[in-house]
């Protein structure tokens, strides 16, 4: 009921949900429960790294290692270490570089495996981070780092990435508000794609129903939804997970368990419509009267293959609280590459925001 942990080695894949621990065997796909009274109880998370599987999260400070290397069925009791730097449990874990990166709710530690006889991870010199994660399942790697959402003492609902052992503040002002709004964001699931010369971060927040995006080509964040026909509303991005398999982004639908392909060059959600809006920032000339006898929309015409495609148009005098009526114009049918996007007669107003889709 919601987020495993998953680790794979050459042999096998380790699968732990907080109520037992599981192995597929790669060479015959089959599955069976873990048996070794010693295999930790209640741990959520899972990572390899130099032949040990490595699981957590169990409500302790603990991670637990694999007895012999490459067999995640056999475990012993004892094989175990605490990340002891602040008195709090520890929440997530990554592995990164073959280094163990160790998050609890209010800070981190970075732990390498230095082959000691008697327990093979050591902690990293005095590598120790005073910020913690908000949600387990945000932790994820891209852009040669870790991302993740943040939580310290003093609060949460910050997104950082790593720079080296420092967190560096990857959230604005304006995401860290919508954040703020929602009931809970410990069941935050981020996962990460690059496509066309972009790395994405997703975080998915499945109880306040919102996806944002981080794009670390830009450092530039977007939302993304799913445009609900019915309803005439947009709702969460169904896209809950995500794996690049066969040279093919794959994605499962949060609701019904399809698998997707992401595509860039496809402009419908399985033959949905596919919306896309963009809202601009207000705009004020010392609260004057402002009066608006044009707008154009530059934009790439011509490509489209329905002549009735069009782009609509509304806007707001009050920053974003109501909004007018919505106008369209055309985007010019297929081979209309002089075409122009433009729209007139539109009022006056003094804290002007526009809506583009």
């Amino acid at each position: 009921s919601g987020p495993v942990g998953m680790a794979a080695n050459e042999f096998q894949v380790l699968i732990v949900d907080g109520s037992g621990g599981w192995l597929v065997d790669l060479a015959t796909g089959a599955l069976t429960a873990i048996t070794d009274p010693d295999f930790p109880a209640g741990v959520r998370q899972a990572v390899y790294q130099d032949g040990y599987f490595i699981v957590a999260g169990d409500g302790s400070g603990r991670f637990y290692i694999n007895e012999t290397p490459n067999n995640g069925a056999v475990w012993n009791g004892t094989d175990f270490a605490s990340a002891e730097g602040a008195p709090d449990s520890l929440v997530a874990i990554i592995s990164d570089h073959r280094e163990l990166w160790l998050i609890g709710a209010d800070s981190a530690e970075v732990w390498v495996n230095t082959g000691n006889a008697d327990f093979p991870f050591e902690r990293s010199g005095n590598v120790f981070i005073e910020n913690g994660i908000a949600a387990a399942g945000s932790l994820a790697k891209m852009d040669n780092t870790v991302f993740w959402l943040g939580s310290d003492p003093r609060g949460h609902g910050i997104v950082w990435r790593a720079n080296g052992y420092t967190p560096a503040r990857i959230s604005n002002h304006g995401i860290e508000y919508a954040l703020s709004t929602y009931s809970t964001i410990s069941d935050a699931i981020g996962w990460t794609y690059t496509s066309g010369g972009h790395s994405f971060y997703v975080l998915q927040f499945p109880t306040a129903g919102k996806t944002w995006v981080y794009d670390a080509a830009t450092n530039e964040w977007h939302e993304r939804a799913w445009w609900n026909t019915s309803t005439g509303e947009f709702e969460q991005w169904r896209a809950a997970c995500h794996v690049f398999a066969n040279g093919v982004h794959l994605v499962g639908d949060r609701e019904d368990g399809r698998v997707y392909s992401l595509e860039d060059a496809v402009n419908t959600d399985d033959g949905g419509i596919l919306k896309r809006l963009r809202t601009t920032q207000n705009s004020n000339d010392r609260q004057l009267l402002q009066f608006y006898t044009l707008l154009q929309i530059v934009m790439e015409t011509g490509h489209e293959a329905t002549p009735e495609a069009r782009l609509m148009l509304r806007w707001s005098n009050d920053a974003g609280h109501t909004w007018s009526n919505t106008l369209t114009a055309p985007v010019g049918a297929v081979g209309q590459y002089a075409s122009r996007v433009m729209f007139t007669r539109l009022g006056s107003g003094r804290n002007r925001v526009w809506e583009i889709s």
